[in-house]
């Protein structure tokens, strides 16, 4: 029989930690989108109905399979794809920070908040956090 693992080790715990906040992001985008998306900057127009569809489809769909995936099976590769993919947001958004001169209050405030959330479970799969 299928049993839930629990996180055992500090390592585990934050890269749980990190799973657990993606499926939160995820659960907001997909059950309140316009809010969502007016926190994170974005607007919506009433004639472009697609744009709530991606927020709760792409966005959403993507932070929930992959947190939940994390969760479920615990497995060190999902975790190590949880790590690269918030590395690559805040990747994303540095260049966006740099080249499109998107240095704003915002910006400087989540940067930190994904490399935290790259950071966790990328420290526990490569095994500088037990």
């Amino acid at each position: 029989m299928i049993e839930f693992y629990w996180p055992a080790t500090p390592g585990e715990w934050l890269a749980f930690l990190s799973a657990a906040i993606t499926i939160f992001f995820g659960l907001l985008l997909l059950l309140f989108p316009r809010w969502s998306l007016r926190l994170l900057r974005l607007q919506t127009r009433p004639d472009v109905p697609e744009a709530v569809a991606e927020a709760r489809g792409t966005m959403a769909g993507f932070y929930l399979g992959l947190g939940v995936c994390c969760i479920l099976l615990a497995q060190p590769l999902l975790y190590l794809a949880l790590g690269v993919s918030w590395t690559a947001t805040a990747f994303g958004r540095a260049v966006a920070m740099v080249l499109d001169r998107a240095s704003t209050p915002y910006n400087w405030i989540s940067l930190p908040i994904e490399l935290a959330l790259a950071g966790a479970p990328l420290a526990y799969v490569l095994g500088y956090l037990a």
